[in-house]
């Protein structure tokens, strides 16, 4: 089947599709209604060219989330989410690197970021048998 059709039997739960999509596309909105904060909370972990990188980063995250929703391109879709949460989450969420007053915030942001990794890497898994 090519990359861009769907057929509901091989595309996974719609309502999984859609609570992780739609979860996805509210966390890269909530970047792009305060891009800047986030440009500037990147610039303080280091990230270089974070000016850039950020809404880049929430463009992956967008785009992958509707993707995922509407399952078309999957495989690009469910790769674009897998680079974020690669990319972003030991950079913006290094607990380990952190004083005893951000450890803790800093790592459920991790985990969480984990958890969604693994959503995301599950649902390329299912891409690929298509």
């Amino acid at each position: 089947m090519a990359e861009t059709e769907t057929d509901d039997t091989d595309a996974p739960s719609l309502l999984g599709r859609l609570l992780f999509g739609s979860g996805l596309i509210v966390l890269a909105l909530r970047n792009f209604t305060d891009l800047n904060g986030r440009i500037a909370y990147a610039n303080a972990k280091g990230v270089p060219k974070a000016d850039t990188l950020v809404p880049a980063a929430s463009g992956l995250l967008l785009g992958g989330g509707l993707g995922i929703s509407m399952w078309k391109f999957p495989k690009l879709s469910t790769g674009s989410v897998a680079a974020f949460f690669i990319g972003v989450t030991p950079l913006m969420h290094d607990f380990w690197a952190v004083d005893d007053e951000q450890h803790d915030e800093e790592l459920t942001a991790f985990l969480q970021n984990i958890a969604l990794l693994g959503a995301a890497l599950t649902f390329l898994q299912r891409a690929r048998q298509n």
